[in-house]
């Protein structure tokens, strides 16, 4: 992953008051969701509100600080022979599961093991990778069949899915299948039996958790529980959202609307900050196995009609600060963002001459089945603006609306689209899931192993290989343009454009990390 500073340091965290001392309202952090959690197992899915969930409930061997670097955090540290080949870490003592047994380091390689599988920087580790082995309860060992300077990258990475360290028991379930079971090793536990679906998320502080010292930043550093409770409350309709948020009835809202950011600045005890400044990248996801979007011409011609500034405006607003368009599939901005290709998304948009090219394309008028999520603002907001332009330019849309945990699990149904599948869903990616060809998903082209879509490419795989093994950055620029080239002319995703959405929460919520919804070192005062 790429290396860039994003944000200053975070200030360490104070000394913890003592819970008696405090008010049973300072003790409870009540949250809303982006959505509700469709899939509680963040390995089998790459949705942000199943990863959040995650990071409440176990721990990384490294985290990521201000500046994106990773960090030692459930390893005391590592040690690297064999010309890089050999890399040797060494987890923490005190470390402890939710169930009272010790962390150990077989614990760590089924963890690593299992999320490799789906995770496409895992997979590269993997690929890289002659032997993983715990020698001992504390020592887990690498034998890399060529040097790897990424490995803590990998396995510190914030992005869906995030290596989390689970019970082997649980770690040796199928990657494929869900776990049932949430034995964590972060310093929170899940409470299973206070869950209502589609309504209530409870976690509990874990006692047991030994936070490492050193100053909190992002996922690094120590996580401290200051409150006893975190509750989400999923509320799917906004103005419901923010009227609890303004009366104080909830102290966090994870993803306001634009439109209604305004008049939450205007109120003195609400904070609206910026978490993420890499962004958030907007896609239309096609689904490769199966008519239509198996084809690559209709793939393309659909790309002809894609106005990145309307998708961006439904979905967040028409203030032009907040989003940007002609934009590819990097975050514009950083260092492998180019214009490579980006004549497709630039050149003057004709949706008659796309009418003809999907026509022209092979195209029979097969259902396309749209996957859209009424609960999710900023998602639905996409989805209506592909549907209605889908429908233009000829397609047959069937358009299933449901809520994103619905849509979550169905994206994983490879079936056709007649048979529970589908053929499109729309999402968005945070700016640091697509930084570089080594973490970016929507121009992968490894197949069934890959993002739901399961697009195959050997030309985009082997300008990723390129790029891992580039000597310099200039060689891995270059990698990344022509990846990028490539993908325009293949189209396995469409992009939609960069935003920059806001998190607003109550002013007596202090110290609330940077990045993704983290609840370690906040504290109600």
């Amino acid at each position: 992953m790429f290396r860039r500073t994003v944000l200053g340091a975070a200030a360490a965290a104070p000394l913890a008051r003592f819970a008696i001392a405090q008010p049973a309202s300072s003790r409870v952090l009540r949250f809303i969701p982006q959505s509700d959690i469709g899939t509680l197992d963040p390995i089998t899915t790459t949705a942000y509100v199943s990863r959040n969930h995650g990071f409440l409930v176990w721990d990384t061997l490294y985290g990521l600080d201000a500046e994106l670097k990773p960090q030692p955090q459930m390893v005391e540290g590592h040690r690297v022979e064999d010309d890089g080949k050999r890399w040797t870490l060494t987890l923490r003592p005190g470390l402890k599961f939710h169930d009272g047994e010790p962390v150990r380091a077989q614990d760590c390689v089924a963890s690593i093991k299992r999320w490799q599988r789906r995770d496409p920087l895992g997979q590269e580790l993997a690929a890289r990778t002659d032997d993983l082995l715990a020698t001992d309860d504390r020592t887990i060992v690498f034998r890399l069949k060529k040097p790897f300077a990424l490995l803590p990258d990998a396995l510190g990475k914030i992005g869906s899915p995030v290596p989390f360290m689970m019970p082997e028991r649980l770690a040796n379930t199928d990657p494929f299948r869900a776990i049932t079971e949430f034995v964590g090793s972060g310093p929170f536990r899940f409470k299973a039996d206070e869950r209502v679906q589609g309504s209530r998320f409870v976690y509990e502080r874990f006692d047991g958790y030994v936070p490492r010292e050193g100053t909190p930043a992002w996922t690094s550093g120590p996580k401290r529980a200051f409150v006893d409770r975190v509750e989400w409350r999923v509320t799917p309709d906004s103005a419901t959202a923010a009227a609890a948020l303004q009366s104080g009835e909830v102290d966090w809202w994870e993803n306001p609307p634009n439109d209604l950011v305004p008049p939450l600045r205007r109120n003195r005890d609400i904070v609206v900050d910026l978490p993420d400044p890499t962004g958030q990248m907007g896609f239309g996801r096609f689904n490769h196995l199966h008519p239509p979007f198996n084809n690559p011409k209709l793939r393309k011609a659909l790309l002809g009609a894609i106005n990145q500034a309307d998708f961006m405006t439904a979905a967040f607003g028409s203030e032009r600060g907040a989003w940007r368009d002609k934009v590819g599939f990097f975050p514009d901005g950083t260092p492998f963002a180019s214009d490579a290709g980006l004549l497709a998304l630039t050149s003057p948009r004709d949706l008659a001459k796309v009418k003809r090219e999907v026509a022209e394309s092979g195209y029979k008028g097969e259902p396309v089945v749209l996957l859209g999520a009424t609960d999710f603002p900023i998602i639905n907001a996409l989805c209506l603006v592909g549907a209605d332009l889908f429908k233009q330019v000829g397609l047959n849309v069937d358009f299933v609306a449901s809520d994103w945990g619905t849509v979550v699990q169905r994206r994983n149904n490879r079936e056709p689209p007649d048979k529970g599948g589908w053929s499109i869903f729309f999402t968005y990616w945070a700016g640091f899931d697509t930084l570089s060809p080594g973490v970016n998903q929507t121009i992968r082209g490894n197949g069934t192993n890959g993002w739901f879509g399961w697009a195959a490419s050997e030309r985009l795989e082997a300008k990723r290989a390129e790029w891992f093994d580039a000597p310099n950055l200039a060689a891995q620029q270059k990698a990344a343009r022509e990846q990028q080239e490539i993908a325009f002319e293949e189209v396995p995703t469409l992009p939609l454009g960069q935003a920059y959405t806001t998190t607003a929460y109550r002013r007596n919520l202090v110290d609330v990390p940077k990045g993704p919804p983290l609840f370690w070192n906040a504290r109600k005062v």
